[in-house]
């Protein structure tokens, strides 16, 4: 087992991390920017640095990471998801200079990095794809001409990247127009790479993934499925496990599938296999994540398989210590991602200062978070500060066990997510399993919510307009 591990991140992912190592008696060293000094990840690690420059740029900058890692004798890097979770040449630049890093081979993570190469490897193996072009598109006119031929509406979808960013869906040739070039930018931005293919677009399905694990010893399985159907934007907002509409028949064969996939580019470690899936029943693979998922504490919480240790371990050499056949789905387990957004306003990112913080707790209630009272929400990351998920044994129990923790939930100082998420709770078709990924376009009644404005939030807002109005 490694005596070190670097963790290259931060927030809620870097604290699941450090508590997975202390578990296991491995030693941890934080990086942090400036602007995240006071970061509780900072502070539980056993060792943290400073990297830089600039609040973001330290964390994008693999040589500077595996230099630190080599200094301080870390002997394995964990980079948690986004940063440099999903860069081929960031793990290359580990293995070369000897620090294992816990994740796919860089092969791999080249592999699956591109979704135009997985949907061919998908088509290799027999697992259905949605339609679309064959490659990247070099243009608009060649985009119109599939377009036309497949027909509206249809999805320009970036290579690259994940996290619905470089993702336009059109339902005409002004719209494509128009979204090409700015889906491209986007996807350069971010990921490095403007490239693009264009599918059909799938009215209304659900958004399922499965979790697989995979050694080094050629032992490979999936712990179940996620529905992630509650998206705003293309980025998930809520997950469960199980579906509510999965068949067994139909859970063991995406899950073959999934297997089918991993198998086929000789994957190891923990990684998502993504599929929509329509109206009529009929799943199609979309990507693959080479990474630890924001939503793999829903698949914890009805299988019990620590994750994260699973990754630390197979990185480490040490084959899985179950088998497929002794994967059992218990209860249910809901995921409600907190962030710093303002759903009424576009989910538009919010920042300032925490005032007060309390989080839930009781049977069954399970807080992954890095936020605490006098917290200042920075404005150059995600907006992620907590995940709450909770577990129950029917459906109904934890839907409403959801519903009490968010209403326990004291967060203030800063607009966040959770009275809209509470709303959810309390809506019927949600209630029902009654949603997919329309669900927030087709209830525009849950933007219409209580803000559960307390008074010492008055007063802080009544004593900054004061100290604004006597400062002109």
């Amino acid at each position: 087992m490694f005596r070190k591990i670097l963790v290259a991140n931060r927030g809620e992912i870097a604290m699941r991390i450090i508590r997975a190592c202390r578990e296991l008696n491995i030693a941890t060293a934080a990086i942090y920017s400036e602007a995240d000094s006071t970061g509780i990840y900072v502070k539980k690690a056993d060792e943290a640095y400073l990297v830089g420059p600039g609040p973001v740029q330290g964390f994008l900058d693999g040589q500077q990471i595996v230099d630190l890692a080599s200094r301080i004798g870390a002997d394995a890097i964990h980079p948690g998801y986004g940063f440099l979770s999903e860069n081929a040449q960031f793990a290359h630049l580990c293995h070369a200079s000897g620090i294992t890093f816990i994740g796919p081979s860089p092969q791999v993570i080249h592999l699956m990095g591109s979704k135009i190469k997985a949907r061919e490897l998908a088509q290799q193996v027999g697992v259905p794809i949605v339609p679309g072009t064959d490659g990247p598109v070099s243009g608009f006119d060649e985009a119109l001409v599939f377009c036309r031929k497949a027909g509206y509406p249809v999805m320009i979808k970036a290579s690259a990247g994940g996290g619905g960013r470089g993702l336009r869906v059109v339902r005409s040739d002004e719209e494509l127009r128009s979204n090409m070039d700015t889906a491209s930018r986007e996807a350069l931005a971010s990921f490095g790479d403007g490239s693009l293919f264009i599918e059909q677009y799938i009215e209304r399905p659900h958004h399922i993934e499965f979790q697989i694990l995979a050694d080094r010893h050629g032992n490979l399985i999936h712990l179940g499925e996620r529905d992630c159907s509650i998206q705003r934007r293309h980025q998930k907002l809520i997950e469960i496990a199980p579906s509510l509409i999965l068949t067994p028949r139909l859970r063991a064969e995406m899950g073959d599938a999934a297997i089918a996939i991993a198998r086929a580019v000789d994957y190891d470690n923990a990684g998502t296999v993504e599929f929509v899936l329509d109206q009529d029943g009929r799943y199609y693979f979309i990507e693959m994540n080479p990474r630890i998922q924001v939503e793999h504490t829903v698949t914890e919480q009805i299988t019990a398989v620590d994750i994260v240790r699973s990754q630390i371990s197979i990185a480490a050499g040490q084959p899985l210590e179950i088998k497929q056949e002794d994967v059992t789905l218990q209860g249910h387990a809901i995921q409600c991602r907190i962030n710093a957004e303002d759903p009424r306003n576009n989910f538009r990112p919010t920042t300032g200062t925490v005032t007060a913080y309390l989080s839930p707790g009781g049977i069954g209630v399970r807080i992954d978070g890095a936020v605490y009272k006098d917290y200042t929400v920075p404005p150059y990351y995600d907006g992620l500060l907590a995940k709450l998920t909770v577990r129950g044994r029917t459906w109904d129990e934890t839907v409403s066990r959801m519903h009490r923790s968010l209403e326990e939930y004291v967060l203030r100082g800063v607009k966040t997510t959770i009275p809209f998420l509470e709303k959810i709770m309390e809506e019927p078709d949600f209630q029902a399993g009654r949603f997919d990924t329309s669900y927030l376009d087709t209830h525009p009644e849950l933007f219409t919510y209580d803000d559960h404005i307390e008074p010492e939030d008055l007063v802080v807002a009544i004593s900054a307009a004061i100290a604004a109005y006597e400062g002109l």
